[in-house]
């Protein structure tokens, strides 16, 4: 870690080289995971016409990070993280070479893309708790709120960038688009490798059920760090209305496919702009009391999105959700990366990004779910209600969390 001598420094992470290499690796592990993410879409819905393979590609991904998510934590902390994250890469590389030489040659099948997806979500489910693990190593620890939030604008970056640019290029061809993801997978590895840090390796240690099982211990140990996980994971399953848009953007706010990709920005935006703002003014007090606000708000925005029938006015209250969400993401990472030892950090960022992509999963899923039974209004109002009692329900059972002050307590 760098010295903390730069403390007192008003200066951005950026202007350290480890840190300017994890950010530059960051954006370009995620532009190229939605460059793919768009050209297997295409693809499968090109071949099969079925909109149950789309969802199978998305569940071959998902699966091996339920799957795997004790082995990925052990490694991440008792493994060069570095060199984690960059095999990790190197294999996403090359199995997006496979997909573009398939394409290219025209034996391109369901099968192998839901193969190699299943391959990508493995290599993904290592990566996240390395590169997410990696961050308090790069920067002094009272920068660390500066450093998430930067992190987290390289993410909402690459997502807002990545889905148009791999639209662009598929229409040179799926093999251009796969060929695109692969080297920009590859850039991110160099980048990786290029970081410089102090931390000492702890020993390899066989693994064991205790050492696999210690993170989830770890977690229900501290009341601060369970109740943030689980306050953002039900928040979201609860108000999540994605699925939800092209019904919204169709029936109710009466737009076309731009409206739609306007509708689906909007959380990104609110969030990257979001972001831009906590790494110049970090938030430094009363972080429980603030983070829970962010989470009723998100929860009241839902409501509003829900009843909406302004184009304009959907467009800011999304923008606003995503504000919303940041906030709370990076109170809860920086009370999670500081209240964790670094030779814990990796087994509990794993649990923390399995809750993350389940809220995300299922939360879709639950919407699709009630909007089949009551509609789709009642079905988001109903989801922002709930986030808004998730989050009365949570300070009572979690009041050391609403009581944080600050990161040094």
């Amino acid at each position: 870690m760098p010295s903390t001598s730069l403390d007192s420094a008003p200066q951005s992470p950026l202007r350290l080289p480890p840190f300017r290499f994890y950010w530059g690796a960051r954006v370009l592990t995620t532009i190229a995971y939605q460059i793919q993410t768009v050209a297997i879409g295409w693809q499968v819905y090109a071949l099969t016409h079925s909109t149950l393979d789309l969802g199978l590609v998305g569940l071959a991904q998902f699966l091996p990070r339920i799957l795997l998510v004790l082995a990925t934590g052990h490694v991440a902390d008792h493994y060069d993280r570095r060199r984690v994250a960059g095999l990790c890469q190197l294999i996403e590389g090359i199995a997006s070479a496979l997909l573009a030489l398939a394409s290219l040659d025209g034996w391109i099948t369901t099968p192998l893309i839901f193969s190699i997806a299943a391959v990508m979500g493995a290599a993904r489910s290592f990566e996240a708790p390395a590169l997410q693990s990696l961050t308090p190593n790069l920067v002094p620890e009272s920068w660390l709120p500066r450093a998430l939030a930067l992190s987290s604008s390289a993410a909402q970056t690459a997502i807002i960038i990545g889905p148009a640019l791999g639209g662009l290029i598929y229409v040179a061809g799926a093999d251009y688009t796969y060929a695109s993801s692969a080297l920009a997978f590859l850039l991110a590895g160099l980048l990786v490798t290029l970081i410089r840090m102090e931390r000492k390796v702890p020993q390899k240690t066989p693994i064991s059920v205790q050492s696999l099982v210690a993170g989830i211990a770890f977690i229900r140990q501290r009341p601060v760090i369970l109740g943030a996980i689980s306050l953002d994971l039900f928040a979201v399953l609860l108000g999540g209305a994605t699925a939800l848009l092209p019904v919204y953007a169709h029936d109710i706010l009466s737009t076309g496919p731009w409206g739609l990709g306007l509708l689906r920005s909007s959380p990104a935006i609110g969030a990257l702009l979001m972001s831009v703002w906590l790494a110049r003014y970090p938030i430094e007090k009363n972080l429980g009391r603030i983070m829970f606000l962010a989470v009723a708000i998100f929860g009241l925005m839902t409501i509003v999105f829900a009843v909406s029938t302004s184009f304009p006015l959907s467009l800011l209250v999304l923008g606003i959700m995503g504000a919303a969400d940041m906030i709370s993401v990076v109170i809860r990472s920086s009370l999670i990366q500081l209240r964790t030892p670094d030779a814990m950090r990796g087994r509990v960022n794993a649990v923390n990004s399995v809750f993350i992509g389940t809220s995300n999963q299922l939360g879709e899923f639950e919407s699709g779910v009630t909007a089949s039974w009551f509609g789709t209004v009642p079905a988001v109002l109903l989801g922002g209600i709930g986030t808004l009692a998730v989050v009365v329900l949570w300070i009572r059972l979690f009041p050391p969390l609403y009581k944080v002050r600050n990161l040094s307590e």
